[in-house]
């Protein structure tokens, strides 16, 4: 398991470190040394799926490189057996990061959510930029990368 160079221990409060150890009960679908994946307790559609480092990590930022690749690794072995088990047609990959973006529990976490026709479930609505806008958010972000 790869170890966190800060905060590598468990968080004594944080409810997927304690699933992690085995204090709180989880519906697991898969789990190996690093990640298990949880049915959601208040799911989406059936089969909403959570996939979870067992490191405490509270975003994608601080997560280990070697995780943050095999996290897809996982995501890839495990979507196609929720889509089959639930026979749906498709799926959304998310992870809320930041409470602004509805991440309601600080350990990084990535929402597998089976899609049906006509499950009630919109995507998000864009809008265009302003006259002249894109180019400097455009200019903003590559001056940080």
């Amino acid at each position: 398991m790869t170890k966190l160079k800060i905060n590598s221990k468990f968080m004594s409060d944080c409810i997927f470190c304690k699933i992690a150890k085995g204090e709180i009960p989880s519906n697991k679908i898969y789990e190996d040394e690093d990640f298990m994946a949880i049915l959601d307790i208040a799911p989406v559609n059936p089969g909403h799926t959570l996939v979870v480092p067992k490191i405490h990590c509270d975003d994608l930022i601080n997560l280990p490189d070697d995780l943050a690749q095999k996290s897809i690794l996982v995501i890839k072995k495990i979507v196609p057996a929720i889509l089959k088990g639930v026979e749906a047609g498709g799926f959304n990959l998310t992870i809320n990061h930041g409470v602004v973006a509805g991440q309601i529990v600080p350990h990084l976490h990535w929402h597998i959510m089976p899609r049906f026709p006509g499950d009630g479930w919109d995507l998000w609505h864009g809008k265009a930029y302003p006259e002249g806008e894109v180019d400097k958010v455009l200019e903003k972000i590559k001056n940080n990368i």
